[in-house]
């Protein structure tokens, strides 16, 4: 992990500047001519994106989110000039402990609920005669004919919303908590003093 100093060395708000002045030029070429569109035809790449789509649970999103959260938010707020270094610190600390406790959260509700559902939406095919409460197996199993990709689809849809109604309750019973905790964990592993009112 990248330290404090190696941090401030690095000029975001140049780079951010370098990044926007290039997609600013990009779109106004193409804001001319829909014709000059960037579009995908490469079989490989198609086939790779239909693989995410169908493959990737929001559970895996979740943790792809906070991973690309991780890599670039800590160095934001360490550029952040516009407050003194201590202060930059612990907003540094206080959002490492933010991304994790949120991914950490995030991901595992997401897949208990993913496999929740799951466990009560089996095709008929899959019902074996040792099974206990088979009857609840099938419970959120469509009654429409389906094939093997639309019946996981359909488990993952219905996880994903059961994960949403369940993090109304987990933001506040464990987000809010593991944030506080972490926060003071990271915080006094760098020596910065931890004042709630930054």
């Amino acid at each position: 992990m990248a330290s404090i100093s190696s941090i401030r060395n690095f000029s975001f708000s140049r780079a951010y500047n370098r990044l926007s002045r290039k997609a600013e030029r990009f779109a106004l070429n193409i804001a001319g001519n829909r014709n000059n569109l960037p579009t995908v035809s490469n079989p490989k790449t198609i086939n790779t994106i239909d693989w995410i789509g169908k493959k990737l649970s929001s559970a895996e999103n979740r943790l792809i989110l906070g991973a690309s959260a991780l890599l670039s938010q800590p160095f934001i707020d360490a550029s952040n000039k516009d407050v003194d270094a201590e202060t930059r610190k612990y907003s540094v600390c206080r959002t490492l402990a933010k991304i994790i406790a949120g991914t950490a959260t995030g991901y595992t509700i997401r897949k208990l609920c993913i496999k929740s559902i799951d466990a009560f939406t089996k095709s008929v095919n899959e019902i074996k005669p040792e099974m206990k409460l088979k009857k609840l197996r099938t419970f959120l199993t469509p009654t429409l004919k389906y094939t093997a990709e639309e019946l996981s689809q359909y488990k993952n849809t219905l996880g994903t919303i059961l994960a949403l109604g369940v993090m109304v309750f987990t933001n506040f019973l464990i987000d809010a908590p593991l944030t506080k905790g972490l926060t003071n964990a990271f915080t006094k592993l760098g020596g910065v003093r931890n004042d709630e009112s930054k």
